[in-house]
């Protein structure tokens, strides 16, 4: 049975863990008290057998253990015999069996009469002419045992509940600055992200509170993410759309074909700019949802092939040779559509801001552990001092002609940092260009 309350498991499981120790101490104590009443008893036996012995030589009459006045309720449980010579029976106690109690060795035996188990302490008399055993019933042992076991449980059972009352206590007083917590969170407001209080906790419980106002801090960051994100790509979009709204207008107003097939033109140009800038949005938004296919074995030297063959319509129309220089094969692990996504955004950077007849030059090496891919133009180059921004969604380099979304960089380095890697922007130093450097984890 599962308990889900947590003052109840804290209490059942110390009822338990105490009501374990009870009963460890219970038995040691048993064994304790078994092994003492088994030599005290046996002293009473061997102290009987020796006044026995003393007075065995004297006119006694049989003793009647049956009516004796002053007789103890464990009397009739003891009984003893005197053997003249060890052979006939004389002075005995009433309650003796017929046979004899003991053998002829002195000390104790254990014996079995009639289905009785006997405990016996034999001795002779100082003339060695009388054989004397004293007997006690081991059931009277057991009993008395019994009675000692019953009278130590009996005030560990009424405790347990009065125990089980107070623990109970205990614990729902020590939990109550949990319970604070639980319900200043309770009665917040969905939009309220701030940090929970930790003041007058208990120690133990400030790590889940350190653990909560991260996460806290955490979905407060993703939330504003999501809403500059949301904002970001609503003014992106706003731009394109306005233009291609634009651009209609004047191909419906106009009666001139040729300013009605240039005004349709843009049109289009503005349509492919906003499904390029919804197909980068979409990327960006499963990528941040991490939920991503397992990784594979890939042969980096042959997807870059194609990828360079792919953009090779846009680099001949701008007379842009790319190069790929030959080597050995590279293994990632990575999941190849996402690593397309990246080279292709990398190369298609390249070509846009390489002017043209130039060239664009791509590498692939390892060096340790990594496989190192390099792309390098001979565009404008990025100032060194937004080096570090043209990651950023949505910026764009003031004062470039060509047109995008601001999403590729930021794109790549996503796809990157998924696989174990980065990427890196260097100037060329001897000329003007870009050298951008992604590193992946060999496979």
């Amino acid at each position: 049975m599962r308990i889900d309350s947590l003052k109840h498991r804290i209490v059942l499981l110390c009822l338990l863990a105490l009501s374990v120790i009870w009963l460890g101490a219970l038995a040691l104590s048993y064994t304790d008290a078994r092994k003492e009443v088994r030599g005290l008893f046996d002293a009473h036996l061997a102290q009987a057998a020796a006044l026995l012995a003393a007075q065995s030589g004297a006119e006694l009459e049989e003793v009647d253990t049956e009516h004796a006045p002053d007789r103890h309720k464990y009397a009739r449980s003891v009984s003893f015999q005197i053997w003249h010579a060890g052979k006939t029976l004389g002075l005995h106690s009433a309650n003796a069996p017929s046979m004899a109690l003991g053998t002829r060795e002195e000390g104790f035996s254990d014996r079995r009469i009639d289905g009785i188990q006997w405990r016996v302490f034999t001795t002779w008399d100082r003339e060695h002419e009388n054989l004397i055993h004293v007997g006690e019933q081991v059931a009277t042992r057991d009993h008395l045992l019994k009675e000692m076991v019953e009278h130590l449980l009996q005030p560990m059972l009424y405790a347990l509940p009065v125990l089980a009352l107070l623990l109970w206590l205990a614990v729902y007083l020590g939990l109550r600055p949990l319970d604070r917590v639980t319900q200043e969170i309770s009665r917040r407001h969905p939009q309220r992200l701030d940090a929970v209080d930790s003041a007058g906790t208990p120690t133990e419980v400030r790590p889940l509170i350190g653990q909560l106002n991260q996460l806290l801090g955490r979905i407060a960051e993703s939330l504003d993410d999501t809403r500059r994100f949301t904002a970001d790509a609503a003014h992106e979009l706003r731009t394109p759309l306005a233009a291609i709204r634009a651009q209609a207008q004047v191909a419906l107003a106009s009666h001139d074909q040729t300013e009605q097939r240039h005004a349709l033109q843009q049109v289009l140009r503005g349509s492919d700019l906003a499904a390029h800038l919804i197909e980068q949005l979409l990327t960006l938004a499963r990528l941040d949802a991490s939920a991503l296919p397992t990784h594979e074995a890939l042969e980096l030297r042959a997807l870059l092939r194609e990828i360079i063959a792919d953009a090779a319509s846009a680099a001949v129309r701008k007379d842009i040779d790319v190069a790929l220089e030959d080597g050995d094969k590279v293994i990632s692990s990575v999941q190849p559509g996402l690593i397309r996504i990246l080279l292709r955004n990398l190369l298609d950077n390249a070509i846009r801001y390489s002017p043209a007849g130039s060239e664009i030059c791509v590498t692939l090496q390892t060096h340790a552990d990594q496989a190192i891919i390099e792309v390098v133009d001979s565009g404008p180059g990025i100032p060194a001092g937004e080096l570090a921004r043209v990651f950023d969604r949505f910026y764009r380099i003031v004062g470039t002609n060509e047109t995008g979304s601001g999403l590729g960089l930021s794109i790549a380095r996503r796809i990157a940092q998924i696989h174990g890697g980065d990427i890196q922007l260097e100037p060329r130093p001897d000329r003007s260009g870009l050298c951008v450097r992604v590193s992946l984890p060999l496979a």
